[in-house]
């Protein structure tokens, strides 16, 4: 397997891959989406600066798939461009012929996969973080598992969580909704979660101290020993 570190202004990310053109494919797809991002908030800066829901005229597909999610789950659409970017960078590895490609873009993850893959929770200062992990079974189609944190990284959050891992196979989706749920989870009130049903969302894990709370649909989760220099820590994206 082929590990290798993409960085670019706000976007650091990690790709796995089993070929190198796989890894080319994956930096061109990320750039070409990032790029038009960056298009689009040169033409409206509003784009990048509201924390609610909105929708340009005639967006790109990148741009786009953010507002729609970021409605969807009424956030800002700047919540969605970590899932947009990497879900963008694994189509292009799919496209390539990759048949196990992943993309962790400062803890928003796509992937596509022929074989099992087991995924790390870090949650800040929780006795979990960093002992327990997903085991997800292979993955034929695309798949998102974006985590928000109120307590970890430097994107904005006005929640307590210390990590809430949202699974979708709309990556764009699972991002926008791993902020919102993040910003209005607690240990008192998962209300939040109601709104799930009929979004496309699979499943939800949120760990708030001590406490874990789940919604759906989740893959195995298991004892795990995390190497925390292997987590992709990433920028605020605005």
């Amino acid at each position: 397997m082929i590990r290798e570190h993409f960085e670019f202004r706000q976007t650091i990310a990690t790709i796995l891959a089993d070929d190198p053109r796989h890894i080319a494919a994956a930096r061109s797809g990320m750039m070409a989406a990032r790029q038009e991002v960056e298009r689009q908030i040169t033409l409206d800066p509003y784009f990048s600066a509201t924390l609610e829901p909105y929708t340009p005229e005639n967006p790109g597909r990148a741009v786009g798939r953010m507002a729609r999610a970021a409605g969807e789950a009424g956030v800002g659409p700047m919540a969605a461009v970590a899932g947009a970017i990497a879900w963008a960078g694994v189509e292009a590895m799919v496209e390539a012929g990759a048949s196990f490609g992943l993309i962790d873009n400062g803890g928003d993850i796509a992937l596509v996969s022929d074989r099992e893959v087991k995924i790390g929770v870090f949650a800040g200062g929780s006795s979990l973080s960093g002992r327990i992990a997903f085991l997800l079974p292979p993955e034929e189609e695309i798949l998102g598992i974006c985590t928000s944190s109120a307590t970890v990284g430097p994107s904005i959050s006005f929640g307590i969580a210390d990590a809430v891992t949202v699974f979708s196979p709309d990556v764009a989706a699972a991002d926008a909704w791993a902020t919102a749920i993040c910003n209005r989870i607690t240990t008192d009130d998962t209300s939040v979660l109601d709104a799930l049903p009929g979004t496309g969302i699979q499943g939800v894990l949120a760990i708030v101290g001590d406490v874990v709370i789940r919604w759906g649909d989740l893959p195995r989760i298991v004892q795990a020993k995390v190497d925390e220099r292997l987590i992709t820590a990433g920028r605020s994206p605005v």
